[in-house]
């Protein structure tokens, strides 16, 4: 497998990234993860564009996304896989040990892992951890991902792909990477991103091509919604058929199985919505 860093492609097995990158030691970084389909990234610029968010927000430099364009055209080259998971990290870089960055400047690192077909639907849990809406990673994509790994774990235990977030008030806010989407009297609703929710570029497709509206939900609406799904870059738009221990129709809901529709449709015309 070829890797991107340093400028160009390395073999994966012998790339190496400094022990003192900031990204390992204090998890100063953001990145990108876009779905490849047959050697062609979806939505790369909705993507770019978010990384540079990201980093702004984080206070790192602006990424140089001719480069990132051209890392990710050249990893999708070198590794051809059907369906693709193209990660595009960029880091805080080589730092002394603690908070404070050093002067050496960002890391940036673009590969590619094949990955199978999502189910048309899958099972999630509630977790008794919030996100804050107020913290000054809110909405960011950052690499500081250890309340995910401990919440998914808690999931996959449960026999659960995923695990649902509220926020520190109790609202229904997101998955560990994914955001969600309830239906209430056949309308479809997803949290704000005010409720502290990354914005998600599927999630943001899916919204425009459903017609959803950004709605504030108390948690507890996942006891009575009629249909609930998911969407991700990894699984497009993806219905539930179990949250906690309530059953749902899952992909065989009326609404879930039409927006699943739309947006495969959608997506399809446009590689670059």
């Amino acid at each position: 497998m070829k890797i991107w860093l340093d400028g160009g492609l390395q073999d994966a097995d012998t790339a190496r990234v400094s022990v003192l990158d900031h990204g390992l030691t204090v998890g100063d970084g953001i990145f990108e993860t876009l779905k490849a389909v047959d050697g062609r990234a979806f939505a790369v610029t909705r993507h770019l564009d978010r990384l540079t968010r990201s980093a702004r927000g984080l206070g790192l430099p602006d990424p140089d996304l001719d480069e990132v364009r051209r890392a990710c055209a050249a990893v999708l080259e070198a590794n051809p896989v059907p369906l693709g998971r193209l990660r595009v990290t960029y880091t805080g870089g080589l730092s002394p040990l603690g908070s404070v960055r050093g002067e050496d400047g960002p890391t940036l690192t673009v590969a590619l892992g094949g990955i199978e077909p999502r189910p048309d639907s899958t099972a999630v849990v509630t977790v008794p951890w919030t996100r804050n809406e107020r913290g000054a990673l809110a909405g960011l994509k950052t690499t500081s991902y250890a309340e995910n790994v401990v919440a998914l774990a808690r999931a996959r235990e449960a026999g659960a792909s995923e695990a649902i977030f509220a926020n520190t008030v109790g609202a229904l806010c997101e998955g560990t990477g994914s955001n969600i989407f309830v239906v209430l009297d056949g309308r479809i609703h997803t949290p704000p991103l005010a409720s502290g929710c990354l914005a998600g570029i599927t999630r943001r497709l899916a919204a425009e091509w459903t017609g959803a509206v950004e709605t504030d939900l108390p948690m507890e609406v996942l006891e009575r919604a009629e249909e609930v799904f998911l969407t991700s870059t990894t699984r497009d738009v993806q219905a539930v058929h179990r949250v906690d221990g309530r059953e749902l129709p899952g992909a065989h809901g009326p609404v879930a199985a039409k927006a699943m529709r739309i947006f495969t449709e959608r997506a399809a015309d446009d590689i670059d919505p």
